[in-house]
């Protein structure tokens, strides 16, 4: 390897710049006094490079093309990302659009009931289900304060769901037509037959003590008969859905598994029901009232 010397090294540093300046200008000198020479050199050199540029520029574009692919595949995966979000909120509103939609339903087939003989009514919604295999009730968002009180009909626009059982000042209780212990006098719509309509914990409950069981036949209309003083004649129950050896059963008009909206109607028989009977005060124990009045002092004679 050659070493320079110092004063040589810094002699040729010198001298660069002035050469390159010098050659430059050289350059434009013959590119303006002859233009076809030049052009031609110029020609020849773009022509010895041009491969390898074009080699050189290959890794470049495939370097560009992959990019692109990965912006165009981030900006597919926002796209995807965002429409899935969009998605995700349409179903909520779709879910919210038909939960309204039903009630609404719902609202209108009870507008359209107007109960006869009622002498007041209030429109509830139900707020807990205790379906069971041992139960069928349903709780409701209205209570004595709303004017309910124990035995009132509870009905929607399709017909009878059962009867008010436990009422308090803000919620009731509505025992279902299919409970093992709903018993409802009802008729067989045309032919006026007498039967009982007996819940057993099903989705359709029997009819009992049939008064002519051979005139039933499958499509038969069932319908309140006013008996008992329970409920008034001819509400909407439901219709016989079987016949045979195992005894009849009756379909509900009422989706008792689906209630939304309801009405209790006072038709003024609740009183027909026995009433709660006060626990009894053992023997040995006196009431607080007697215990408060033999406290207190006789008052002396003026």
């Amino acid at each position: 390897m050659i070493r320079l010397s110092p004063q040589l090294r810094a002699g040729i540093q010198r001298s660069t710049l002035p050469a390159l300046i010098l050659l430059s200008g050289a350059m434009l000198v013959a590119g303006k006094t002859d233009q076809t020479m030049f052009e031609t050199l110029r020609t020849g050199l773009s022509d010895v490079a041009a491969p390898a540029l074009d080699v050189a520029s290959r890794p470049l574009g495939a370097a560009e093309a992959a990019i692109d692919r990965v912006r165009g595949f981030i900006g597919v995966y926002q796209v995807n990302r965002r429409l899935e979000e969009e998605n995700q909120r349409l179903l909520q509103w779709q879910q919210v659009a038909l939960k309204l939609t039903t009630e609404n339903r719902q609202l209108q087939g009870l507008l359209k009931v107007v109960p006869d003989r009622a002498v007041s009514y209030v429109t509830a919604r139900v707020i807990a289900n205790s379906g069971g295999a041992y139960v069928r009730t349903v709780m409701i968002n209205a209570g004595s304060q709303a004017g309910l009180a124990r035995g009132q009909a509870v009905i929607t626009g399709d017909g009878l769901v059962g009867r008010l059982t436990e009422v308090g000042s803000r919620a009731a209780r509505v025992l279902l037509i299919t409970d093992l212990n709903s018993r409802i006098p009802v008729k067989i719509e045309g032919s006026n037959t007498g039967a009982v309509l007996a819940g057993d914990n099903s989705e359709r409950p029997r009819l009992l003590y049939v008064g002519s069981p051979e005139a039933l036949k499958i499509g038969d209309r069932v319908v309140t008969s006013g008996e008992g003083g329970v409920f008034p004649p001819d509400l909407p129950v439901g219709m016989v859905s079987a016949v045979g050896p195992a005894g009849p059963r009756v379909e509900p008009y009422v989706e008792l598994s689906q209630l939304g909206y309801v009405l209790a109607v006072d038709y003024g028989l609740s009183g027909a029901l026995p009433q709660p009977v006060p626990p009894a005060v053992r023997p040995g124990r006196k009431s607080k009232a007697a215990s408060e009045e033999l406290q207190t002092p006789a008052q002396p004679a003026r």
